[in-house]
């Protein structure tokens, strides 16, 4: 076991090396002067996600599909993940977090026109698409096909499940003494009383829980930055001084420079906002709509919301905290979900609470998204059939969760998450041309 494990870790830290990461910030910006800047149109794009689009064929609304995607992105990435961001590349990382965000809008625009675009409708009357049909209609390439929706189902075991209810009974067991084993058998429950209904139950638990956790998340941490008003602006200073060069801050605080705080900034941003792994368009190819640009405006506002608001407003919060709260100290926190507890806990009560629900509300939301992108790729593979044994596999998954080794889980599933990432990005560079020909028709006219 050792050496599978040794062998996963160092295939994983290959994967999610330079060369990848280059490749999907690369893929963000070719796509951002390819479309004409489409993170323009973000505010037209919200106005759309809130509107009833009349005559569209789909499963779900506009901001039904939205909200399902934004679940899945929702997630612990949010939180622990900034300060994991953090605690290795320094304040700086904050910077490249959010600039990841802005130019993966693009990316995120653009595999949702494409899954839109190239939708099908299934043996029982159900819109479905996503990158495998992208790959295989549009580019006539099965075997790339075939490979994402095998990735894509085996990842949702890992990072949109087991790691999700993992943190919820971590959460629960720290904070409320509630047994890890009572959490999965409840999470499980929970998970199993939506993800049976389908995507149209998935996605109406989704319009009404990620508005209010959203809203309860970004008002809370509004209430810290009240708290730190007075340490708001030497926050956004030193995260753009120390995004370029090297330094230190008060409270311990320390930035390698640019390499690191690039390196572990767009790390984090793509993890956490999913764009250019393919997994979001599966929900937006689900929207009712007549026009692939419309939905995929609405789609890539999932990105903006993700990253450019809720890492950037959890960066500066943390940055803040730490910065006003000389006892924390970066060399002593140990890692990044330690130092995000340690920031949170500066405001009495409100603090902790802000971070016990917004992990476990993101945490579940997750759940529920990635249970939908992996029934998706199941259907693709095996049919109608394979999905009664998907959901039974996936709940067994929540329940066993609490009590599973999780290390090598976690390094599964960011491997299948990278390779999953492949071949969509395929898709998207040789699908290109049709991004921006649909895209000037849609505008122009022509």
């Amino acid at each position: 076991m050792e050496y599978i494990e040794n062998g996963i870790r160092t295939l994983n830290d290959f994967l999610w090396g330079w060369p990848l990461i280059g490749l999907l910030f690369g893929t963000h910006l070719f796509l951002t002067i390819r479309t004409g800047v489409i993170q323009r149109f973000v505010f037209r794009g919200i106005r759309w996600s809130l509107k009833k689009e009349e005559g569209g064929v789909g499963e779900v609304s506009p901001f039904g599909a939205l909200t399902t995607a934004l679940a899945s992105t929702f997630g612990t990435g949010n939180i622990i993940g900034v300060g994991t961001a953090i605690a290795l590349g320094g304040p700086g990382a904050v910077f490249w977090c959010w600039l990841t965000g802005i130019f993966g809008m693009a990316t995120t625009y653009s595999e949702a026109l494409l899954a839109v675009l190239y939708r099908v409708r299934t043996e029982d009357g159900r819109m479905q698409g996503g990158a495998m049909y992208v790959l295989e209609r549009g580019l006539h390439m099965r075997c790339l096909a075939v490979l994402f929706a095998l990735f894509g189902g085996l990842a949702s075991f890992g990072i949109g499940c087991a790691v999700q209810v993992n943190a919820i009974a971590a959460v629960c067991e720290e904070n409320l003494n509630v047994p890890p084993e009572i959490i999965g058998i409840i999470a499980a429950g929970l998970a199993a009383l939506v993800i049976f209904g389908g995507i149209r139950s998935i996605a109406g638990v989704c319009e009404r829980l990620v508005p209010f956790m959203s809203l309860f998340y970004i008002g809370g941490c509004a209430a810290i930055l009240v708290y730190n008003y007075d340490f708001i602006l030497p926050a956004l200073q030193t995260i753009v001084r120390m995004a370029f060069s090297p330094g230190a801050a008060a409270g311990g605080l320390t930035g390698g420079g640019l390499a690191l705080a690039m390196r572990y900034g767009i790390a984090r941003g793509l993890f956490s906002n999913e764009a250019g792994m393919g997994s979001a368009p599966i929900a937006a190819a689900a929207a009712k709509t007549s026009s692939p640009v419309r939905q995929a405006l609405v789609s890539s506002t999932a990105t903006f919301w993700d990253t450019v608001v809720v890492c950037a407003i959890t960066g500066v919060v943390l940055v803040s905290s730490i910065m006003k709260n000389p006892a924390i100290d970066m060399a002593t926190a140990g890692d990044g979900g330690l130092l995000t507890a340690m920031a949170f806990a500066q405001l009495p009560i409100i603090g902790p609470g802000i971070l016990i629900v917004g992990i476990i509300t993101f945490a579940f939301s997750t759940i529920l998204g990635w249970a939908y992108y992996g029934e998706c790729c199941v259907r693709y593979l095996a049919g109608r059939g394979g999905l009664a044994i998907y959901r039974g596999l996936y709940i067994v998954t929540a329940a066993a969760a609490p009590v599973i080794q999780l290390n090598l889980v976690w390094m599964t599933a960011d491997v299948l998450n990278a390779l999953m990432v492949l071949p969509n990005l395929v898709a998207l560079l040789c699908l290109s041309d049709v991004v921006v020909r649909e895209t000037r028709r849609y505008f122009t006219g022509k």
